[in-house]
């Protein structure tokens, strides 16, 4: 559609009316002022490109973008040294009076029915306060080796000596016996077995302790000497005592093997009074001829004592003289 204003076609009266009234006006004030154009700021020209200094060895550190994280590296050493002398203090104060001992613990796990071996043993160190007797020390590992544990031991687990089987169940006392001798069992108390360290296989003199029958009065008289001990209690000279408890290896007689002849002497002289027994060196077979005997004139005239004090004396002096 053409416009009137334009291309001036067209015939509206009123548009010429309001040209030919608008024509004679004329504007006499300053002419308006247009405002400048706003123009962007140039771009800055990019700053030059600073490039650290290359490292020199023994150089000082000057980076300054490193600094904070060699802080950090220096706080966090710092916390952990805290944190190790807070522990070692706390392990130290725990550990405090406790007397380290070794004990013989299992190097792998160990099924029930493993026979043990060297491989299959270790030790470590423990609180002496929880050690108690059932538990193997390193001097007395030997004894296990070969044995058969009865239940399942983890590594790192001290081993105890009831976890072994023993054959003492399977033991016949009449297989040690040798032929033509007999095997007797004579009750003993407290220091007449002196004091419980019988061990099958030691040889004892026996004392009889009596009255005479001539002057009623106490006697006493060695009634044998170098007799070998067969068991004390139920032990034997197969029994690996470590293998056995503690409270087992008490015992209240002891089985000797004697002549027949020997054994009807100890029979009578337990009814008449009490034995003693003491104990002799293993290497030691000499028996005296004469059998001593000691009265209460023994004890009282002091003459026999000075005696066997100087005999006593030479003997022990030559014997430690000779080790």
């Amino acid at each position: 559609m053409s416009d009137y204003l334009w291309d001036q076609s067209g015939s509206d009266p009123d548009v010429q009316q309001l040209e030919a009234a608008l024509s004679g006006l004329a504007y006499d004030g300053d002419p308006p002022v247009l405002p400048s154009p706003v123009r962007a700021p140039l771009p800055s020209p990019p700053l030059p490109r600073v490039r650290p200094p290359p490292y020199r060895p023994g150089a000082p550190w000057t980076h300054a973008r490193l600094t904070p994280l060699a802080l950090a590296a220096g706080l966090m050493l710092m916390g952990f040294g805290v944190a190790f002398s807070a522990l070692q203090r706390e392990r130290a104060q725990v550990r405090q009076g406790w007397n380290l001992v070794p004990v013989v613990v299992a190097a792998v796990d160990l099924a029930e029915g493993t026979v043990v071996t060297l491989e299959h043993l270790s030790q470590r160190s423990v609180p002496e306060q929880f050690v108690t007797s059932s538990v193997i020390k390193p001097d007395s590992a030997s004894y296990v080796v070969g044995q058969k544990v009865q239940v399942a031991v983890a590594a790192g687990d001290p081993l105890l000596w009831n976890e072994f089987e023993t054959s003492r169940a399977a033991e016949r006392l009449a297989a040690r016996v040798m032929k033509r001798a007999r095997a007797l069992a004579v009750e003993v108390k407290g220091t007449t077995g002196v004091g419980g360290f019988m061990r099958p296989n030691d040889h004892v003199d026996i004392i009889g302790s009596f009255k005479d029958p001539l002057t009623n009065l106490p006697v006493a008289v060695t009634l044998m000497q170098n007799v070998m001990v067969l068991a004390t209690g139920k032990l034997t000279g197969t029994t690996n005592v470590n293998l056995v408890p503690e409270a087992e290896r008490a015992y209240g007689h002891v089985s000797l093997m004697v002549l027949p002849e020997e054994a009807e002497m100890l029979a009578l002289a337990q009814g008449l009074g009490n034995l003693t027994f003491t104990l002799r060196n293993e290497d030691d077979l000499d028996v005296l001829e004469e059998r001593g005997r000691a009265t209460l004139q023994t004890l009282l005239s002091g003459e026999r004592s000075k005696v066997l004090q100087q005999k006593r004396f030479n003997t022990i002096q030559v014997i430690r003289g000779t080790k």
